[in-house]
């Protein structure tokens, strides 16, 4: 980046910059860059032989010390905020929802043949003419309303939100001082992260920012082809621009490497990912390699500095990010682990005590480290870390010809929190940032559902068993399929056994009916009969929430029999509350 430039840079950032942050270092240069080998010719080195480099970027003094077991020695437990909110919305938005082609538009629009490729072509024309930082520059959400959506979710029933600081495609949704491809300075000339942060405190909600950059080096790599056939074959797509072919257009000044990173098609099978790289070391770039993880952590650094979220969210498919395995390809070193001892000694240093939590997607159990589930949830109860449940309706990035059905986001709903998980939903924004009607629709009849049933759910803990129903073999309970919300979880069926519980703050329990029993009719919940003994006591009291109907019930050793009210609350799931 230029100095001038740079010193704009620099000094927005400042002019943000709260009372209580800290000085972080000054941006480095890439390192010069080895002569770029043939294609697909240089084997990744073996992560197994690859000893975890230390990195040495500076973090905030405290008890915390960037290792696995300093950050579960010292963790105190569960913020006591998250377990309450218990559902949230994941704000899954970014300049990708311009393609109106669904995940990874960044990627796939370089990929011929893809829908991306083809839709990009349509609306922007060829990749190679322009590129992904043209629609950078074009991208401007001007119906995007923080307040107004916050708003929307919080009369939905959510109680905390996930605002996306960076996805893969590497553009910074906030005053980066450490990325100057981002919002402020490249299409919504808005801070992004900071509008959202604003809006969610203003409106008593927690929040955490997500980051996905730990990918872009890889998954970019498509960028740097051209087409294999038409009139454009062979003439290079804009990552292979450099910092000098700049001048004279509007974006001189900005480096496409910041943005693309590096030409690294040189690796074994690096060019050929689906959805996670080859395993390995890029050994033969390890001084690019460091700055790389040096810069990835310094940004979330930013983030934490300059905005204090409750929560920060990693994304991948590893045990953490640069673990030299599947997304955490290329490096292996403890990034992640100075990030988040970092991010506690400031919360304790700022706020008095430790009510934030470091979310890395499939990390083992730590009693500082949540993980998540994309699109699926564990088999049995999980109270061994803070971890969240979260899918898409239709998916990541907004795309025509969704399925809205609030029952199947409810239902889902149920499968996370009776597993003791916290549910995260992305309900995606149009490329303008509005709500389409469909989602709005959505989201109100969701939050009708919770005004009745979130008793049942804000608070909650797992009970003892998750539910009860069998499938259609006998053998395992009938779940709803995993993924991203659409037609399978509409469609999908349970029957008139099937429940899923979860423990009220109380003492009462709620037994969930997954299929709405017909007024008047007979239930029997078998885990509440007195032969189980998984009660505390005997039953003493049975309601329906949303119903002032008084209910006859009886326990029996089979089964608490209960019968229905000739008025049900819902048509979606019900809840009885059994103390």
């Amino acid at each position: 980046m230029c100095s001038f430039l740079r010193s704009l840079v620099m000094a927005a950032a400042a002019i943000v910059m709260p009372a209580w942050a800290q000085q972080m270092p000054s941006p480095a240069d890439i390192p010069p860059e080895p002569t770029i080998a043939a294609p697909d010719s240089v084997p990744m080195g073996d992560p197994a032989d690859f000893p975890e480099v230390k990195m040495d970027f500076p973090i905030a003094q405290g008890p915390f010390q960037p290792t696995w077991r300093s950050i579960d020695d010292h963790y105190p437990g569960d913020p006591a905020w998250l377990r309450a909110a218990k559902f949230g919305i994941w704000v899954h938005f970014g300049p990708q929802a311009a393609g109106e082609s669904g995940d990874w538009y960044a990627r796939r629009m370089y990929q011929p043949g893809s829908l991306a490729y083809k839709n990009h072509l349509r609306d922007f024309g060829p990749p190679s003419v322009s590129g992904y930082k043209d629609l950078l520059h074009t991208w401007n959400p001007k119906a995007l309303d923080p307040a107004k959506l916050v708003e929307i979710y919080r009369d939905a029933g959510a109680r905390f939100l996930i605002i996306q600081g960076v996805h893969h495609d590497n553009f910074d949704n906030w005053n980066s001082t450490y990325q100057p491809w981002n919002s402020v300075n490249v299409g919504p000339k808005r801070d992004l992260v900071g509008e959202w942060a604003h809006a969610a405190r203003s409106a008593g909600m927690h929040y955490g920012v997500a980051f996905h950059h730990e990918y872009t080096w890889w998954w970019f790599q498509p960028a740097f082809g051209s087409d294999t056939s038409g009139p454009r074959m062979g003439v290079p797509y804009d990552a292979n621009l450099t910092l000098a072919d700049g001048k004279g257009t509007w974006w001189e000044g900005y480096d496409p490497r910041l943005l693309y990173g590096i030409n690294l098609r040189e690796y074994q099978g690096i060019d050929k990912v689906v959805w996670s790289p080859v395993n390995g070391i890029f050994s033969q770039h390890l001084a690019y390699a460091h700055w790389y993880a040096d810069r990835w952590a310094l940004r979330i650094m930013d983030v934490i500095n300059k905005y204090d979220p409750d929560f920060i969210f990693t994304d991948g498919d590893s045990t953490q990010p640069f673990s030299g395995y599947a997304t955490g390809t290329g490096y292996k070193c403890d990034a992640m682990q100075r990030v988040i001892a970092d991010y506690y000694n400031r919360t304790l240093e700022r706020r008095g005590k430790v009510d934030t939590i470091s979310i890395v997607k499939f990390h083992p159990p730590n009693r500082g480290v949540g993980t998540t589930f994309e699109g699926q949830f564990p088999d049995g109860i999980k109270t061994d870390q803070v971890w969240f449940g979260e899918n898409a309706v239709g998916d990541w990035f907004y795309a025509p010809h969704f399925t809205y059905s609030a029952r199947a986001l409810i239902l889902y709903m149920l499968e996370v929190v009776s597993r003791d998980g916290n549910y995260a939903v992305n309900v995606s924004l149009r490329p303008d940032g509005s709500l389409d009607e469909g989602s709005r629709e959505l989201l109100r009849q969701v939050g009708a559902w919770m005004r009745i049933n979130g008793e049942g759910i804000y608070g909650s803990k797992a009970w003892v068993k998750l539910g009860e129903g069998t499938s259609a073999a006998g053998k395992k309970l009938k779940t709803l399929p995993s993924g991203q919300l659409g037609k399978a979880q509409a469609a999908f069926q349970f029957g008139p056994k099937d429940f899923r519980f979860t423990a009220g703050k109380d003492g009462s329990v709620y037994a969930f009916a997954l299929a709405v029993p017909r007024p008047g009719s007979r239930v029997t919940i078998a885990a509440f009969g007195s032969k189980t003994k998984l009660l505390a006591r005997p039953v003493r009291s049975v309601s329906m929430l949303g119903s002032s109907a008084k209910l006859t019930w009886n326990q029996q050793p089979q089964g608490l029999v209960i019968i229905c009210p000739p008025r049900l609350p819902s048509t979606i799931a019900i809840a009885f509350k059994v103390q």
